[in-house]
């Protein structure tokens, strides 16, 4: 796989992400969840900001990884290959043990401090909707994508099975935080498997017992088996955000930033969140 060919996949699917956003943002107007309010137009274009840094710097990233997921694939390097599986089960696990990295790394952000300091960028939209899915420090990305090549390197997944999970994590990021309102009910039945946009809605709420809860990213079953799982209704009426995160000058870009190099020394997470200084 040749450079260039390696940046390819990464390339077609930041158009596939835009054009998916654009659909969904178009059904947030038809069918709110939530009326838009102050902080939805306000955070706009430091969402919109830190989305576009967080394609170009994921492009090298997401080229590397891919690149890597060839290698091994090529060479039958990884616990998937050693075990011989039939490759459409092999596909199948492979995704639901990457999506399991995820979760285990979605963990890892909110409990060990220095990585909260970078996730807490994503947390601390007071306002939840399709623009918050990519609203992510460059940090972030670097912390997600060492525990994606760990899992990838022990696994040696399929380039279609990586495939697969990197566009159905992607598509489904999306609607998890789209201001869209659907039956609870439908809500609560399919996120007895998946996770569905009340779920995550109250991974976003600045009740610290709701925040460190519903990490999965696809499949809610590591959140019930773990025992992080808070069910749907409680995704209706959330309040986002984080406290002592919500001043003008913090929700730019530059100071979303900045953010993670300015906040107080704390013991613990949810309190360093709460102190910027």
């Amino acid at each position: 796989m040749s450079l260039p060919a390696a940046f390819q996949p990464g390339l077609s699917a930041i158009g596939l992400i835009l054009a998916a956003m654009t659909v969904v943002a178009l059904i947030e107007t038809v069918i709110p969840l939530h009326a838009r309010g102050r902080w939805n137009r306000g955070h706009l274009a430091a969402n919109l900001a830190l989305t576009l840094i967080t394609f170009a710097t994921n492009a090298l990233l997401n080229a590397g990884l891919l690149t890597a997921v060839w290698w091994l694939d090529a060479r039958g390097f990884g616990l998937l290959h050693v075990l011989a599986l039939p490759p459409l089960v092999a596909s199948v696990i492979a995704v639901v043990l990457l999506d399991f990295s995820f979760y285990v790394a979605h963990v890892a952000m909110h409990r060990v401090p220095a990585f909260w300091r970078f996730h807490c960028v994503h947390h601390s939209d007071p306002a939840v909707d399709v623009t918050t899915t990519i609203r992510q420090h460059p940090g972030e990305g670097l912390i997600r994508y060492a525990f994606m090549a760990a899992a990838v390197f022990a696994l040696g997944p399929s380039l279609g099975a990586f495939a697969i999970y990197r566009a159905a994590s992607a598509l489904n990021g999306l609607l998890e935080h789209a201001n869209i309102r659907m039956p609870l009910g439908l809500d609560r039945w399919l996120s007895l498997v998946t996770t569905w946009p009340y779920l995550h809605k109250i991974h976003h709420s600045r009740d610290a017992l709701e925040t460190d809860s519903n990490y999965g990213n696809l499949f809610s079953c590591f959140d019930r088996l773990f025992l992080t799982f808070t069910p749907s209704e409680r995704g209706v009426d959330v309040d986002y955000g984080l406290e002592g995160l919500d001043d003008p000058a913090t929700q730019t870009t530059a100071g979303l930033l900045a953010l993670p190099f300015r906040l107080a020394p704390a013991s613990d997470p949810a309190g360093m969140a709460q102190q910027p200084s």
